[in-house]
């Protein structure tokens, strides 16, 4: 996933509640900060094997920078994580 990084995702984001309460861990956080908590869920809970979580702002995208704002959901773990399993299905053919 990749989020753009600018002052409003970065900023604390107010919650809306009308149906269900929203759960403590995404109050007062930011837009980037509710993504990567959302990323690692994801991996935690075995819904997925791997996520990958950066964020670049315009400038840098078109130079190819960006961050990564947990080295659990870096590029490097993701595609390491992705290698595994294509050569456990390739082996398993």
């Amino acid at each position: 996933m990749l989020l753009e990084d600018c002052a409003a995702s970065v900023s604390s984001v107010r919650v809306d509640e009308p149906n269900f309460p929203v759960l403590e861990d995404f109050r007062n956080t930011s837009y980037t900060d509710r993504y990567r908590i959302f990323c690692e869920r994801l991996v935690l809970e075995r819904l997925y094997d791997a996520a990958c979580f950066m964020t670049s702002n315009q400038e840098g995208a078109a130079l190819g920078n960006y961050s990564e704002p947990s080295a659990e959901l870096s590029f490097r773990v993701f595609a390491t994580s992705l290698m595994g399993k294509a050569t456990a299905f390739a082996k398993m053919r």
